[in-house]
């Protein structure tokens, strides 16, 4: 079983970390240069090559695909954040960072091979067209996506296209087939997962990138909480890739006082630029905790190493990521462009968290590594380098060499996965759970608003029995005697939070039943 267990954690970590790579995913083109002079130095041996390949090579080639492998390959030899993306994902990767989106407006899950749709944006294209939560998405543009296994980022695909263009959509809804035309429209990206009190004192604001609008979205939030009561924040960029610096910068000044150091970069090429905050920020009297993990990376760690050296604040969880590489643009007329690393960025106490990257593969297997050495579980396994140490405004050690060591350091839990809870997680029962109890009680979900009337609903539903049976049936899954006991403290919480997704109250309602069983948040409440 222990076996799995790594397996298991080995598919969802990697996952982690190519999604770190791909978010500074560029592309560069370039185009061979027809002189020749034996001079190779920079760039003129590849363009000979080039050059001569083109002229004189047995078979038709495909120039641009060779001159584009050659920079990927080139760029290969610099660091893991240097990359080439060609026109389609640089665009992609724009998207991603920029706030908003063209496409229909709506949030949808895959349980199974059909696309739910959780959620439709208020005012979007999909409202405008009648489209409902609870829609069953069969066919786009003529295409079959249900039933059939598509890949959730081909569906993405197949919705997004510019403004004002139309997308043809079939839906199921009570089992009845129902077409749409819709019109496309500019979609807001929310970047703020979810915001509200935990008690009276206690705000949870959940952070997923830093994009464009990321500081708006983030001061709305607090400043709803502040006028509620909130004395203490938990600010949670688990999972939270990075993205745009200076958003982390303008969230950085809102908690620090005037002077105090936020970050400096510096490169070969770039000169030593120092960034410190105004005073002005409306957070400074807050008490603050910070929760970040093994994917926590780039503008993310820019923020809690500011915290951290300025003992601002409390770091807890796991080690970050270690990016401490800033990437600079660089776009062409073909639609491509690169991401190339010009400097190094460095906390207010000197050290700079980017990780050993000479060993490409070693790179991009870190955090399996981390989880084979016991880090993950054990915290005195955390390999340091002693060398390497500095120092907070009040004097505290802390490391550079390879992300942000929490303060409070809360180990990943292995205790509850159960052969029984793994297996739901492999044929995401769960999930699926969750889809069948809103078919079964959609009116009724649909219409509340309130955490606590939803709270005591799903209370009323007996949960429990529901979803052993639907595991039973469903997935032929039934947990070995005393199974159940062991994991049903887990399970429900999440249950609930997946069930509740589906009323109004959204993604806040799936935090706020889970967050009962998060150790991190837990401690955070008391450190």
């Amino acid at each position: 079983m222990e076996k799995s267990r790594i397996n298991i954690l080995f598919v969802a970590l990697l996952g982690v970390v190519i999604g770190v790579l791909v978010s500074v995913t560029a592309t560069k083109y370039y185009v061979a240069n027809r002189k020749f002079d034996g001079d190779y130095n920079r760039w003129r041996k590849l363009n000979l090559i080039l050059e001569q390949v083109q002229a004189n090579y047995v078979d038709t080639i495909d120039m641009k695909k060779m001159t584009d492998a050659a920079v990927v390959a080139a760029l290969a030899e610099l660091d893991p954040h240097s990359v080439y993306l060609p026109p389609v994902d640089l665009k992609e990767s724009e998207t991603d960072l920029a706030g908003n989106f063209d496409g229909i407006g709506i949030q949808f899950n895959v349980p199974n091979d059909t696309a739910i749709v959780l959620n439709v944006i208020p005012g979007g294209p999909s409202e405008k067209a009648g489209l409902i939560q609870g829609d069953r998405i069969l066919n786009v543009q003529g295409k079959n996506i249900a039933g059939v296994k598509t890949p959730q980022d081909s569906m993405v695909r197949l919705m997004k296209g510019p403004s004002g263009s139309k997308v043809k959509i079939i839906v199921s809804r009570s089992g009845t087939e129902i077409p749409f035309e819709i019109v496309r429209g500019k979609i807001p990206v929310k970047c703020v997962d979810a915001a509200f009190l935990i008690n009276d004192t206690t705000g949870y604001i959940r952070l997923s990138k830093f994009t464009r609008t990321t500081f708006a979205e983030f001061s709305e939030a607090s400043s709803r909480l502040l006028e509620n009561g909130m004395k203490h924040l938990i600010f949670d960029l688990r999972g939270n890739t990075g993205g745009y610096f200076d958003q982390s910068f303008l969230l950085c000044n809102e908690f620090l006082d005037k002077g105090a150091p936020i970050v400096y970069m510096q490169g070969l090429h770039r000169s030593r630029q120092d960034f410190n905050a105004d005073g002005r920020g409306t957070l400074r009297d807050v008490r603050l905790s910070v929760l970040i993990d093994e994917s926590s990376a780039s503008s993310s760690e820019i923020f809690a190493g500011a915290i951290q050296d300025n003992d601002r604040g409390v770091i807890l969880g796991r080690r970050s990521f270690g990016k401490g590489l800033v990437q600079e643009p660089v776009n062409f007329t073909d639609g491509s462009g690169i991401r190339l690393t010009v400097a190094r960025f460095y906390t207010p106490s000197g050290r700079c968290i980017q990780k050993p990257y000479s060993d490409g593969a070693g790179y991009a297997y870190d955090i399996y590594e981390r989880f084979r050495h016991g880090e993950m579980t054990d915290a005195d396994s955390i390999q340091v380098d002693t060398s390497n140490v500095y120092y907070t405004s009040n004097g505290r050690k802390v490391y550079g060499g390879g992300g942000i060591i929490p303060d409070v350091f809360v180990p990943m839990d292995t205790t509850r996965a159960t052969d029984f809870f793994i297996k739901c997680n492999r044929k995401a029962t769960q999930m699926r759970f969750a889809s069948a109890m809103f078919d079964k009680y959609k009116s009724e979900l649909s219409s509340i608003s309130d955490f606590g009337k939803l709270d005591r609903y799903l209370e009323g539903l007996d949960l429990a029995s529901q979803f052993l049976n639907f595991a039973a049936e469903k997935d032929k899954l039934v947990p070995a005697p005393g199974e159940w006991k062991k994991t049903e403290s887990y399970m429900m919480p999440q249950l609930k939070a997946l069930v509740g997704r589906y009323s109004k109250l959204d993604d806040e309602a799936f935090y706020r039943f889970y967050l009962v069983i998060d150790e991190t948040v837990c401690k955070a409440m008391v450190n």
